[in-house]
């Protein structure tokens, strides 16, 4: 059992018969009043979020998890197929386990919990940043680069990213995971 100061981001709960993972969280002393804890939970069979707010020292129910880096091999629609490091065992999971399916391409190393009173996955954990190819975007137009302006690009996963005026198509780009958004140009 651990309590309210003991959540932090990635930490899996049991909570309304469900696990969930917490993805955001604040601690609040109000002025007046206890303090408490307001989260943002995601639920790791369904995918749905929640908000909860815990109020200080409340128990909550821990969920004991290993993480293994698994590499992601390809997807058949609805499942996608992973492959342990250590152990080349193969893995399969749906797609509202993964926080942003869009941007893995095949080959890309990322970090699976797995409950330990089971053996089920948990969630997937991508990595901060990946370096995708820009397959389709307008071209810039000449001049226009002093603002801050951005156009759509698709990238090589099928995803679509907002970029710079200046990216052009075979570029390679920096995307961050957790919000889906440009960081800078790769160089080769």
């Amino acid at each position: 059992m651990a309590n309210t100061s003991d959540i932090r981001n990635g930490l899996c709960i049991k909570h309304n018969n469900d696990i969930y993972k917490i993805i955001e969280f604040l601690h609040v002393k109000p002025g007046k009043g206890p303090a408490f804890v307001r989260t943002k939970l995601k639920s790791v069979t369904t995918g749905k979020v929640l908000d909860n707010t815990f109020s200080a020292g409340h128990k909550i129910d821990d969920v004991r998890v290993e993480t293994h880096k698994f590499q992601y091999l390809y997807t058949d629609g609805e499942f996608y197929h992973f492959m342990n490091e250590a152990d080349y065992t193969q893995i399969r999971l749906l797609e509202s386990a993964l926080d942003r399916p869009d941007l893995m391409k095949e080959g890309e190393i990322v970090t699976i919990q797995i409950n330990t009173e089971d053996n089920m996955p948990l969630s997937v954990e991508m990595p901060a940043t990946v370096i995708l190819k820009v397959t389709h975007t307008e071209p810039g137009v000449k001049g226009n680069t002093a603002t801050n302006a951005t156009k759509p690009a698709t990238v090589e996963t099928g995803a679509e990213v907002n970029v710079p005026l200046f990216i052009n198509e075979g570029d390679k780009i920096k995307v961050e995971t957790d919000k889906g958004t440009y960081k800078e140009r790769v160089k080769e």
